[in-house]
C-alpha cells in the first residue's frame, strides 16, 4: 500500500465494499487535514504500465449534498472501468449537510483538495499531474462542475492544506447535476433559502461561471428523471453553447436517476471513455 489509510478498521465495521479483482485498489486513503474523516479510494490498472505516467480522474459521489459514499455501487462501476482503460482513479468524500447546517463551500473545497492532492503525490502514484479530469454524479456532478469551472478569482478555492498548487483540472464529465441550483429548489448545504439569499444560490451554480475558455464538458441526462429534471442539464447545455465551450449533452430516453455507467437503455461505456481519452491521452503526457 502506498499510503497509510488512518481509518480502514473503522470504516470496515459499517461498510463492506466488495472491489474487482482485476484492478488494485487501495481504500481509505486519508487526503484531508488531521481531524477529518473523509477518505478516497485510488483505483489503479494491474499492473501499472512501468515508466509511464497515467491520466488519472476525480471521481465525486452524489447523495443530495446529503449522504452518499465513496465506495458506493456506482462508484465502484465508474472507477472500476476507468481503471480497466488505463486511467488512475479517485474515488472521493466531502463534508456532507446533516440538513440543519451548511456545509458551501467546505464541500467544495474538500473536492478541490482532492485534485491538489493527487496533483501533489502525483510521482509516487504514477499519474501525470497535468492530465487530471474530474467527474460525478448528481451532487457530484454539480461539484465536479464547479471544480472545471471556478479559478482563483472566483475567491472558491480553498486556502489550505496545499497552498498554491493548482486545482484546475483538463475537463469534466457530469452525470445528471444540478446547473442552476436557484431554479431547482432550496437545499440544506447552502443554510439559506433561495428567497433569503438569492446571491448565495447563484454563487453556487455552475452556469454563473461558464467562460469561453472553460474546459470540455460532457454531460449525462435522463428523460425519466424524476430527481434532477432534464432541464437542468438543458439549461447547462445552452450556456456552455452560447459561450462557445466544447461540449456534449447524451440524453438517454426513459433514464431514471443515478445511473452508472450501463443503464439499462444503453452502454455508456464508449462514449465516457472516448471523451476522457479525447482530452487526457491524446495530448502529450506532461502537458
Amino acid at each position: 500500500m502506498i499510503f497509510a489509510a488512518g481509518g480502514i478498521a473503522e470504516d470496515a465495521k459499517v461498510r463492506t465494499p466488495v472491489f474487482p479483482t482485476d484492478i488494485r485498489v487501495e481504500p481509505a486513503v486519508k487526503f484531508l487535514p488531521e481531524g477529518r474523516k473523509q477518505r478516497a479510494d485510488l483505483y489503479f490498472p494491474s499492473p501499472m504500465p512501468a515508466g509511464k505516467k497515467l491520466p488519472a480522474v476525480v471521481w465525486i459521489h452524489g447523495g443530495g449534498w446529503i449522504t452518499g459514499h465513496r465506495d458506493d455501487k456506482r462508484e465502484i462501476n465508474v472507477c472500476s472501468t476507468l481503471a480497466r482503460n488505463g486511467y488512475v482513479a479517485m474515488s472521493i468524500e466531502y463534508v456532507l449537510s446533516d440538513r440543519k447546517q451548511a456545509v458551501w463551500p467546505t464541500n467544495l473545497w474538500d473536492c478541490k483538495n482532492a485534485v491538489r492532492w493527487l496533483r501533489k503525490h502525483a510521482e509516487k502514484l504514477g499519474v501525470d499531474p497535468d492530465r487530471i479530469a474530474v467527474a460525478g454524479g448528481s451532487a457530484g456532478g454539480h461539484l465536479a462542475s464547479m471544480v472545471a469551472l471556478t479559478t482563483p478569482a472566483d475567491g472558491l478555492d480553498p486556502a489550505k492544506p496545499y497552498g498554491n498548487i493548482p486545482c484546475d483540472v483538463k475537463c469534466c464529465v457530469d452525470f445528471y447535476g444540478i446547473a442552476d441550483i436557484g431554479t431547482y429548489h432550496d437545499v440544506t448545504m447552502l443554510g439559506k433559502t433561495f428567497a433569503e439569499a438569492p446571491e448565495l444560490y447563484r454563487a453556487a451554480s455552475p452556469v454563473t461561471y461558464v467562460r469561453s475558455n472553460s474546459v470540455p464538458f460532457l454531460i449525462f441526462h435522463g428523460t425519466a428523471d424524476p430527481t434532477v429534471n432534464l432541464k437542468q442539464s438543458e439549461l447547462f447545455d445552452e450556456v456552455l453553447r452560447r459561450a462557445g465551450v466544447e461540449h456534449q449533452l447524451v440524453v438517454i430516453p426513459e433514464a431514471v436517476h443515478s445511473f452508472d455507467l450501463q443503464p439499462p437503455q444503453r452502454d455508456l461505456r464508449p462514449v465516457f471513455l472516448k471523451f476522457l481519452d479525447d482530452h487526457l491521452k491524446s495530448v502529450s503526457p506532461g502537458r
